[in-house]
């Protein structure tokens, strides 16, 4: 514990100083609430890395539950081959954050990759996606998306739990396919839902890798990809203001913080639990 305590406590400390990589010690000086003060007020990629990371959180995180629900939903049955396919589709999340997995999409996706060639060869005249500052932060959404296969097994392990004769009671009481899954699958699932919304939400605000190797860590083109914790890096790493770059990590701590408490302060009005105990 203390391996983590002290750095965060020392980096709170920094959040008060002008501390510079560069300098010495002896430079170092006490500015009390400045960094924050201008973080709020001076600093316009500040608000501009708050949009983005928004942006690509409320779209990416409910898209990439959506699509691991789907999927779980389809390889729920027993089904010659369906242990193959759920290896497949869970692949994605074991690469990870990787640079490698973010270069092959920066190079699948630029004005020569490999998905304009497949466009073209409908006919369709595709875009530089990952040069474009309409679509760049869509390329990365899209690349979150595809890693739906960690949610996707956790969304399994509790569709199994479900039992099956409330499905059967559903049915004799007229239900169809979407009426139990409404009132039956969802309900019974929701422990799960809020567990994968929690955790893919957290993920998704934490998001760098990828943004940082498609935009050579400048976070363009034209600043679209310039996710918060890549802005914690360039003010940390590339301008050696480590001092700002800490208070930026501490409002963003607090942020991710206040954020779980709405989630589960709201969560009980809509999880649900078998044994009747929200």
């Amino acid at each position: 514990m203390a391996i983590t305590a002290f750095p965060m406590l020392f980096s709170l400390y920094l959040s008060f100083t002008n501390y510079d990589v560069l300098a010495s010690w002896d430079q170092v000086e006490w500015v009390g609430l400045d960094n924050y003060r201008r973080m709020f007020t001076e600093d316009p990629s500040y608000w501009h890395a708050v949009q983005v990371t928004l942006t690509y959180a409320l779209i990416a995180v409910p898209l990439k539950l959506a699509a691991a629900l789907g999927v779980a939903l389809l390889l729920n049955r027993e089904r010659r081959g369906v242990g193959l396919f759920r290896s497949l589709f869970y692949l994605p999340s074991l690469l990870g954050g990787s640079v490698a997995l973010a270069l092959v999409w920066r190079a699948m996706f630029s004005g020569d990759g490999a998905f304009n060639d497949l466009l073209a060869f409908f006919g369709i005249h595709g875009e530089p996606w990952v040069n474009d500052p309409a679509w760049a932060l869509e390329t990365l959404m899209v690349l979150a998306i595809w890693q739906f296969g960690a949610p996707m097994v956790i969304f399994l392990a509790g569709l199994k739990q479900v039992p099956t004769e409330l499905y059967e009671a559903a049915a004799v009481d007229g239900a169809g396919k979407f009426r139990q899954f409404w009132n039956v699958t969802l309900p019974m699932l929701s422990p799960v839902i809020f567990f994968n919304l929690v955790l893919e939400t957290i993920n998704g605000f934490q998001g760098f890798t990828s943004a940082f190797v498609i935009s050579n860590g400048t976070g363009g083109p034209v600043y679209s990809t310039l996710l918060y914790t890549l802005h914690i890096y360039n003010e940390g790493f590339t301008e050696f203001r480590m001092g700002y770059a800490s208070a930026l990590s501490w409002v963003f701590l607090i942020a991710i913080g206040l954020i779980t408490v709405v989630f589960f302060t709201t969560g009980r009005f809509w999880v649900h639990y078998s044994d009747g105990d929200d």
